[in-house]
């Protein structure tokens, strides 16, 4: 299906991918998709299947069971079209450490059928969009940092300007410094390629990415937009007040904005007395809650939301049964 002219609905799509090893499943009826341009964070426990959905995805291993597709080609029924669309950056990139980054890219630009009148300038783009042109020029690769051998790895995916590129765990083992230099980078792909990116290092997900999918056991768990699986994981959004008057008084208040509000006692210093105060996720009264407690007349200094970010949509998505995750 299309929703452009020769632009698919889903540039990376999994459709009840299984994959067994005898007795042992290491995914089980795996659905999701990404979107063109978009940039998806593919995160799980260590064990839950991240790997193994990669290297279908990009053709290196095949399912038990369902369909895998790239820029609407089939993985397994026409292999050679899903991979002229797509790049693939597996865990622990090998590259040749004997040879200079140029040696090696302008290598794999042929084997990549890059044509040969763009070898060149394609080179010359990829390792200026990585910062490999003025860091890396004439180099070894053998004697190239962690952090650009990522980027060597990364700019031989983009040689081709692939329509869907693939990173499974393309900053591990980096330090914090090279961290921030593949997060810019992979965010400069948004809106010109698919992206769909495994990790464990849910902060940096959460900068560069539009959207989640988290397994656990092999299986979906949750998918979407961080902020729709805070409203899904989380029933209740709690905030400490500090305010001069109590508990009962903080809730009294904020019932006149939110009947189903509930708070309770959080302690007392120097006059000032904590209440922790929950509203339902989808209360209209969240965006509204400091101005409406001041306008009640309560004294409030304080009016704190308790952080929900990644790490705990990760958490309580994993404590999820397996299978309960979003289809959408």
């Amino acid at each position: 299906m299309t929703h452009e002219a020769g632009q698919p609905e889903s540039a990376v799509a999994a459709e009840g991918l299984t994959k067994r090893y005898g007795s042992l499943v290491a995914i089980e009826e795996l659905s999701f998709s990404v979107a063109p341009g978009e940039i998806v964070g593919f995160l799980g426990p260590n064990g839950a299947g991240k790997s193994t959905t990669m290297r279908i995805l990009a053709g290196t291993m095949a399912a038990t069971s369902g369909r895998a597709s790239i820029w609407g080609q089939s993985v397994a029924l026409d292999p050679a079209a899903a991979k002229r669309r797509m790049a693939y950056m597996p865990e622990n990139n090998p590259l040749p450490e004997d040879l200079r980054v140029e040696e090696y890219l302008v290598l794999r630009a042929k084997l990549k059928d890059v044509e040969p009148g763009r070898v060149k300038a394609r080179v010359a783009k990829v390792m200026e969009d990585c910062d490999l042109a003025r860091r890396a020029s004439g180099r070894l690769i053998g004697q190239l940092s962690k952090g650009f051998r990522q980027r060597v790895g990364i700019a031989d995916a983009l040689l081709s300007e692939p329509k869907v590129v693939l990173l499974d765990e393309p900053t591990i083992g980096l330090d914090p410094h090279q961290i921030l230099g593949i997060r810019d980078l992979i965010r400069a792909l948004r809106g010109k390629m698919a992206v769909l990116i495994s990790s464990h290092i849910l902060h940096e997900v959460e900068q560069v990415c539009d959207k989640v999918v988290i397994i656990n056991r092999g299986r979906l768990v949750a998918q979407g937009r961080p902020a729709d699986l805070r409203r899904e994981l989380r029933p209740s959004a709690s905030f400490t007040i500090v305010a001069r008057e109590d508990a009962a008084a903080v809730l009294a208040a904020a019932r006149s904005l939110e009947p189903a509000a509930t708070a309770e006692e959080a302690g007392e210093e120097d006059g000032w007395r904590r209440t922790r105060l929950s509203l339902p996720t989808g209360s209209p009264a969240l965006d509204a809650l400091a101005t409406g407690l001041a306008s009640a007349g309560l004294r409030v200094r304080e009016a704190s939301e308790e952080k929900f970010g990644l790490e705990e949509i990760f958490l309580a998505a994993t404590r999820r049964s397996p299978g309960e995750g979003r289809r959408s």
